[in-house]
């Protein structure tokens, strides 16, 4: 049965120091919607509440943690319009923008190439497609969080299961997501979304450790 790749809707930031697969499936949903779209207000005030008063301190131990509580420092310290600019200035252009966030370039060197093909065809093979509203190719990284997130958290276990876990991270999300933390990094204006590539660095190298272990 054909499922739609959406938006996604984080109703719950989830516990980043959980392993379950819940809260894997969060925090692919959760970059997913950082790399579509600015962070408005509400999103903002749930990251910073993921973090009650008085625990910061506790949370210092783990990378991981360490750089969840960075994104919860930048939320907490910046509203919704200073993300808003700082994502259009840097992710949106008539022509290219300062970051791609597309995996073909990174693999590739152009956008639209082999790369994307080989997702399509994977997508195809899973039975999803790109629903009708979502303007990005299949290859942008919000996109590919939102299939890890099925992948994940979907109820068909044919599909949804850790071996197409690991063949798609390893073939469409593992070669280049690096590439592009790195060229956010390279930025030195893009003051907010620097907690956002840390984040996803750091996440998806913890996804590959584990996948390596299978």
């Amino acid at each position: 049965m054909s499922e739609q790749i959406k938006e996604s809707s984080v109703t719950e930031v989830g516990d980043v120091g959980l392993p379950e697969d819940l809260a894997r499936a969060d925090l692919y949903g959760l970059i997913a919607r950082l790399f579509h779209e600015a962070p408005d207000q509400e999103l903002l005030d749930q990251i910073v509440s993921s973090i009650p008063e008085g625990q910061e301190a506790q949370s210092e131990d783990a990378p991981l943690a360490r750089v969840w509580q960075n994104l919860v420092e930048m939320a907490k310290a910046n509203p919704a319009k200073a993300w808003q600019d700082e994502f259009d200035q840097n992710f949106i252009s008539v022509g290219r923008p300062i970051i791609i966030l597309n995996g073909s370039f990174y693999m590739a060197g152009y956008l639209n190439e082999r790369p994307l093909v080989e997702i399509r065809r994977a997508l195809d093979a899973f039975g999803l497609e790109s629903a009708e509203e979502i303007s990005e190719t299949e290859d942008h990284i919000s996109a590919l969080c939102e299939v890890m997130r099925y992948l994940i958290a979907g109820d068909d276990v044919e599909i949804s299961n850790l071996t197409n876990q690991r063949v798609f991270f390893n073939d469409h999300i593992r070669p280049w997501h690096d590439d592009l933390c790195d060229a956010i990094d390279n930025v030195p204006e893009m003051r907010l979304y620097h907690s956002v590539a840390a984040l996803t660095r750091e996440f998806l190298a913890i996804e590959g450790q584990g996948f390596d272990m299978i």
